[in-house]
């Protein structure tokens, strides 16, 4: 599964969640090899880029081209429990057992 991490710039909001959302997979279980994130800037994020898309909630309409299901918004960038909750939730939608 492709988890693209999307901030205006694409370079340390991003890079955080990112490493936040890798921390969080070991964490519950997971080996991070199993999945593909990456962090890119808003005008980078295309469709194809990532099965799923983690921005802060305020930045959800600066993607247009991306489509709403695949969008999931963070009310806190910085907020684990936050992240975590939008991880678990991706998780449990596509099946995949976690701890």
């Amino acid at each position: 599964m492709k988890i693209a991490c999307v901030c205006q710039s694409g370079l340390g909001t991003s890079f955080m969640v990112q490493m936040n959302l890798q921390a969080l997979l070991q964490e519950m279980g997971l080996d991070v090899n199993d999945f593909e994130l990456d962090h890119m800037d808003v005008g980078s994020a295309t469709p194809d880029s990532a099965d799923y898309f983690f921005v802060e909630s305020t930045l959800t309409t600066a993607l247009p081209n991306i489509p709403t299901e695949k969008i999931v918004p963070l009310s806190s960038i910085i907020d684990r429990d936050a992240a975590r909750e939008a991880l678990v939730k991706v998780l449990d939608e596509r099946g995949i057992a976690h701890n």
